[in-house]
Order: C-alpha cells, then sequence, then structure tokens
C-alpha cells in the first residue's frame, strides 16, 4: 500500500467557511466571523454555526486513497434518542460517490429542563474512501451539517491542488430547516441540493434555532462575497418568542438596510416560512415533547395563546402574521430596489404536502421532502426571469 501524504490545511481548501480559526492541532470552520460570536452569550446560536453545514474541503488530484482527522462533537439531547453519526460526503467532479461516518469524538448534553449545554472530550476519529478512480478529478469532501467537525489532518496518495470556482457565490441565510435538520446527508440538505442545481458555490448561513433578525448576522452577510443572497425569515421568530409586532417590521428593515450597505445591486431574495401548522396561527415559544421518546419519536408543540396574536403593538406573532409583513415590506422597498424579490415559503412546502410529506416532529422536514423544496426553490430562483437567473446577453 502505497505512503499517503499528509496535506497541509491551508485555508484555500476549505469552501463554505466563513472563517477558520486554528486550535492547537485543528481547524475549526466557523460560519460566523469571530467579531459576531464575540456578541451574543447563546449556547444554541454557538452550536449551530460552529456545525459546517455547506462547509466542504475541495482539491484536485489524482488520488485514489484519501483519510481526513477530525475531532467531531456528537449532540445528545438529555431524554431524546440517540442521533445518528454525523455524515460525510464525498463527491467526484460534483457527483456524489461515497458516504461516510465517524466514530468517537467529543460530546454535546444538551437538557431542556434546565438549558445546561454540557460538552464532554473525546478522542479523535479518521474517515476513509479509499477506492476512488485513478486519474484527475475534482474531490469534495463535505463535513457533517449536523456536528461541530475540528479536522485535524488530511492524507492523501498524491499530491493534491486547490481548487478554484468562476461559478456566482450564493449567501443564504435561514433557521434550522436551511441548516439541514432531518436530511440525510450534508449535501441533502434543501440549500445544497438547490445550489447543485443552479450550479452555484454555497455559503450557508442557515442557524437553527436563530434565524432571529440578529444584526451580526446581517453584517456578516454584507461583509461576504456576494453574487446572489437569500434570506429565510419567520419560523425562528415565531418559536423563539422574541418579538412583538412593534418591533418586527423596523427590525427586517433594518437587518435589509444592512445587508444593501455591502450589495447595493445584488439580487436579493426574502423567502417567509415554509407551512407549520402547528405555528400557523399559534405564537410561541415552542417546547419538546418528550411523550413518544422511548418509542424513538420527539415532537414540538406551541405553548403560546392564540387569542394573543392581535394587531396592537403588544401582538404576538405567528407565521400568517410575518408572511403578510415580509410581503408588504420587500413590496414597498421593491419600488426603489428592483434587485429584492418576495417568495411565500409556502410555495415550497405549502397545505398541498401536508399529507404527503408530513414533519415527522412536527416541525422539520425530512430528507425527501427537503428534495422537494430544493426542487421547487430552484425551478423558481434559477429559471429564467426568476430572482437568480443568470443575465441574458444582449442581441
Amino acid at each position: 500500500m502505497p505512503e499517503l501524504i499528509t496535506v497541509p490545511l491551508t485555508d484555500d481548501l476549505f469552501h463554505g467557511a466563513v472563517e477558520l480559526e486554528r486550535v492547537d492541532d485543528a481547524v475549526v470552520p466557523h460560519r460566523l466571523p469571530a467579531r459576531a460570536r464575540a456578541q451574543v452569550d447563546d449556547p444554541q446560536l454557538a452550536m449551530a454555526e460552529s456545525q459546517p453545514s455547506g462547509v466542504r474541503l475541495v482539491v484536485d488530484t489524482e488520488a485514489t486513497v484519501l483519510e481526513l482527522v477530525t475531532r467531531p462533537t456528537k449532540i445528545v439531547y438529555v431524554g431524546a434518542p440517540a442521533r445518528p453519526d454525523g455524515v460525510y460526503d464525498l463527491l467526484l467532479d460534483g457527483v456524489l460517490h461515497t458516504r461516510a461516518t465517524a466514530a468517537g469524538g467529543r460530546t454535546l448534553r444538551i437538557d431542556f429542563s434546565d438549558g445546561s449545554f454540557t460538552p464532554v472530550d473525546g478522542p479523535p476519529a479518521v474517515v476513509r474512501f479509499a477506492g476512488l478512480p485513478a486519474g484527475d478529478k475534482r474531490v469534495e469532501v463535505w463535513l457533517p451539517h449536523t456536528e461541530a467537525t475540528q479536522v485535524l489532518g488530511l492524507r492523501c496518495d498524491a499530491p493534491v491542488r486547490a481548487a478554484t470556482s468562476t461559478r456566482p457565490v450564493w449567501v443564504h441565510h435561514g433557521s434550522s430547516i436551511s441548516h439541514g435538520s432531518n436530511a440525510d446527508s450534508p449535501t441533502g440538505t434543501w440549500p445544497a441540493l438547490a445550489a447543485a442545481a443552479g450550479g452555484v458555490e454555497l455559503v450557508n448561513l442557515g442557524f437553527g434555532g436563530s434565524a432571529l433578525l440578529d444584526p451580526f448576522t446581517a453584517r456578516a452577510i454584507r461583509d461576504l462575497p456576494a453574487d446572489l443572497i437569500s434570506v429565510k425569515l419567520g419560523i425562528n421568530l415565531v418559536n423563539a418568542d422574541l418579538f412583538r409586532r412593534r418591533a418586527l417590521g423596523p427590525a427586517v428593515h433594518g437587518f435589509l438596510d444592512t445587508i444593501r450597505d455591502g450589495h447595493p445591486d445584488t439580487p436579493l431574495l426574502v423567502v417567509s416560512a415554509l407551512l407549520c401548522p402547528i405555528q400557523e396561527d399559534t405564537p410561541g415559544p415552542l417546547a419538546p415533547d418528550f411523550s413518544a421518546a422511548a418509542e424513538g419519536v420527539v415532537r414540538f408543540v406551541p405553548t403560546g395563546d392564540p387569542a394573543e396574536v392581535t394587531d396592537a403593538p403588544t401582538g404576538r406573532l405567528s407565521l400568517r402574521v410575518i408572511r403578510a409583513e415580509l410581503a408588504r415590506i420587500v413590496a414597498e422597498r421593491a419600488a426603489t430596489d428592483p434587485a429584492l424579490h418576495y417568495l411565500d415559503g409556502t410555495t415550497l412546502y405549502g397545505a398541498a404536502d401536508v399529507d404527503t410529506h408530513p414533519l415527522p416532529d412536527a416541525l422539520h422536514p425530512d430528507a425527501a421532502t427537503h428534495r422537494l423544496i430544493a426542487e421547487r426553490f430552484a425551478a423558481h430562483a434559477f429559471a429564467p426571469g426568476g430572482p437568480f437567473a443568470a443575465p441574458t446577453s444582449a442581441p
């Protein structure tokens, strides 16, 4: 067996990360910059942004064997069934070739009863891909979208070259569904699937539980290179129950204003929430229901009172309220911002889909529904005349 070459973990090997942090012997991909991470003390966001959804190592090489040394962080919810190990997807010239998992690593125990997040250390793991076809090819290894992952080493049986791309860069921000909850692999999240269909390079800023109009997230989008931008808003604003009617409109305007400070003419698509029956008319906060955990089922239930969804400034929010407000805001701004567009999220997943594609936990779509959402998004956004359509040449 040929000896493997240790490849230096240079920054240009990583695609889709906002920032790379070097900690001792590891490279830690982040999806928010350090300045943003320092501005909030929220373990939920810290966990979400450190999970490298959309982050991949990309090289051109003749290697037939590739080993990635990582230290993943497994999530353990106290009282809930064990979660499957995160998946590593290896693509050859853009086509899925192999999937693998990594045992070992750290764990993060989350207890909803007291809100605690408790880390437990663990050993690194080796993810090995062998039997790759001979010849020069582009190799992408997509890191697990649900496990914070430190990259400790890359070994191959042939030299590698950092890969470059001339495809447009799409920066997308959203909630846990954009992050990839319940997708079966990192290339199976709806943004990854839509990016592949649209022929663009994805930077995924989908943060589970954390699409909350945070100013530091808007500044991160403002400062990133981007040819296309989308922001999917709504579900976390309801289920976190952090906003009232009075605050919603100015917060949306401020978020869009900040993005426009850095990208005044970039196509910008505002997407409202997918249909979520438990939150269409009922405000949050949302709570986990462990009553069927012994059977491997955890669902979510709203705890708010629909009677408190009113037109008063202190009225609480439902998804219907937010969709109407987003549509109004985008329509008003688009009068002077022709590159701003709106997409009602129920066209991606709506009432007609509930019976054929039910939400397993009442909140997140399954893997097949991620594919459905991606197909519909790509057909809308990247089609001729769509908000992300490639410009046509003048005759």
